[in-house]
């Protein structure tokens, strides 16, 4: 479980930096980008370890990689402008 947990944030940390050095300008601050992969890859890692149980930690590290990604993915903002279009038109 240590093992598991340890490899959940090394690779919580791995994505998020890969998110702020790929997309800077679409992301918030480093240090919330950092910490919520961290903590999304720690939340995906406890969730997953709690639905198949103990002895599959290759499943627990994929399923920490998956929530830390969504995690890190609702921290994303819009390329370009938002266009609307008016009620009347």
């Amino acid at each position: 479980m240590i093992l598991e947990a340890l490899g959940s944030v090394i690779l919580g940390l791995a994505l998020a930096w890969a998110a702020v050095s790929r997309l800077p300008e679409r992301l918030p601050s480093r240090p919330l980008v950092l910490t919520a992969g961290l903590f999304g890859a720690l939340f995906g890692a406890w969730l997953t370890h709690a639905a198949v149980g103990p002895g599959h930690p290759f499943a627990t590290l994929v399923g920490a990689a998956a929530v830390g990604a969504v995690s890190l993915s609702l921290l994303l903002r819009p390329t370009g402008r938002i266009r609307r279009r008016s009620a009347a038109a």
